[in-house]
């Protein structure tokens, strides 16, 4: 009898093992289990984790109090109203100068990466704009040599606030634009609880105070944990803001992971929509899109140029002719259905049985009638802002690439003489003005400056 209670007891503890080592990787975070952590609610996947793995709890809720210690400086740093000092820098790269003028103050939350910060650039009759990714706004009329930022007051955080930025860091503001003596601003707005969307606020541009209104709001957000395809991703928000015309601004709308949006024209998301200034109505200009992060509207061209984050690799750059745009047929450009890039599951092994079949990722865009990209980049270069700097030539930032791209469109339309300049940062943002290229560094919280007159 004894014997056979050490056998069963020499069979039970290796059983026992496995299974917690089964439960461990499935609830602390190999990636392999994440099919089956998908069967799952949120609710329960949290009282696991709090219950049965209290470590990996307190992990997660002392991330969240350093999240919301660095929200706090920032919006207290706002509060002050203080001028944001600048540390001049000088470097060179790849035969071009920049000029980085390191920010002190003021940007302390990175959206994407861990600190120092995230901005945003604008110019208004040459007087720059910054904006932190919490809605720290302030100005220089002269950066070049100027050693601060003079802060504006604002009522940015009636709109986003700790409330939303301590749930995720991705929660945040998107863009700043300044036209016509007003400024907007994109931002995620949590519409529902959990539930969120690209939405925009503006006001009339004042150096002191500026009171923000909501300009353009969805009615239907996404949900980051009941959603069809249980993913949510809000950097895939897009936000970017150009203008169109005198009464009228593009937006443009990431899918938030909820891929299916894309093709679904009763949705905005997944969308380039133009917005009415005046009365905050709104039409779908194209589709197809996963997260776009750039738009140029090139007047003279009369088209406007998009860039846009693929999933592993295969950001694009896309072509979108104004002239064709219809309200009955916007412009289609393919996601999910097709893309150059792959699914993140792939490469992990942990695809769900059927996304291959819901979103297909066709290595063509005409071959099923969508318009194909200018171009498509793999590997990724995570793809950023894209501006004009002369007739037929451009330039585009990037964030994984860390490096800054010049080109060319021939009369064709097609992209010649590309050519990349290493920068070492993350460019969140890229604007261009007096021949100079400003970009936003996101590894230091600089602005740095090249000026194109090099020669």
């Amino acid at each position: 009898m004894k014997k056979n209670k050490k056998i069963k007891v020499l069979i039970f503890i290796p059983i026992f093992f496995f299974i917690i080592y089964i439960f461990s990787n499935f609830f602390i975070g190999d990636k392999k289990f994440n099919s089956l952590k998908s069967l799952l609610s949120f609710e329960q996947k949290q009282f696991i984790k709090k219950y049965f793995f209290p470590y990996k709890f307190i992990d997660e809720q002392n991330q969240k109090i350093m999240n919301q210690s660095l929200y706090n400086m920032e919006l207290e740093f706002k509060r002050k109203s203080s001028d944001i000092k600048i540390l001049k820098d000088n470097a060179l790269t790849d035969g071009y100068y920049l000029k980085r003028l390191k920010l002190y103050g003021g940007f302390y939350a990175g959206i994407a990466t861990s600190p120092p910060g995230t901005g945003y650039l604008d110019f208004n009759d040459n007087v720059l704009f910054v904006l932190s990714s919490r809605g720290v706004l302030a100005y220089s009329k002269n950066i070049d040599k100027e050693n601060n930022l003079r802060q504006i007051k604002n009522n940015i955080n009636e709109f986003i606030n700790l409330k939303q930025f301590i749930k995720n860091r991705w929660f945040s503001i998107k863009d700043i634009f300044v036209s016509d003596k007003k400024i907007f601003v994109s931002y995620t707005e949590e519409i529902e609880e959990n539930c969120w969307n690209t939405s925009v606020i503006y006001g009339d541009i004042n150096y002191e105070k500026i009171n923000f209104t909501k300009l353009f709001s969805p009615k239907k957000c996404v949900h980051s944990y009941k959603n069809i395809d249980n993913e949510f991703n809000a950097t895939q928000s897009g936000g970017r803001i150009i203008q169109l015309n005198k009464d009228n601004i593009l937006l443009s709308i990431g899918d938030y992971r909820s891929r299916h949006l894309a093709q679904d024209r009763q949705s905005v998301n997944g969308k380039i929509i133009k917005i009415n200034i005046i009365d905050g109505k709104y039409e779908i200009v194209s589709m197809g899109h996963r997260n776009p992060q750039g738009l140029y509207f090139d007047k003279k061209n009369y088209f406007v140029l998009e860039t846009e984050h693929g999933p592993r690799d295969g950001d694009e750059i896309n072509l979108i002719e104004v002239n064709n745009i219809s309200n009955n047929e916007p412009l289609n450009y393919g996601w999910p259905i097709a893309s150059y890039g792959e699914h993140y599951c792939k490469k992990r092994g942990d695809c769900p049985k059927n996304i291959y079949t819901k979103y297909p990722l066709y290595k063509s865009h005409s071959k099923y009638n969508f318009i194909e990209p200018l171009k498509s980049f793999v590997p990724a270069i995570g793809i950023s802002e894209i501006v004009k700097i002369a007739d037929n030539k451009y330039a585009l930032s990037s964030l994984k690439g860390k490096s800054i791209y010049f080109f060319e469109l021939n009369d064709k339309k097609k992209i010649i003489n590309l050519k990349k300049i290493e920068i070492s940062e993350r460019i969140r943002d890229l604007k261009f003005n007096n021949n100079k290229l400003y970009l936003f560094l996101e590894n230091t919280a600089s602005i740095g400056i090249i000026d194109l007159n090099k020669d």
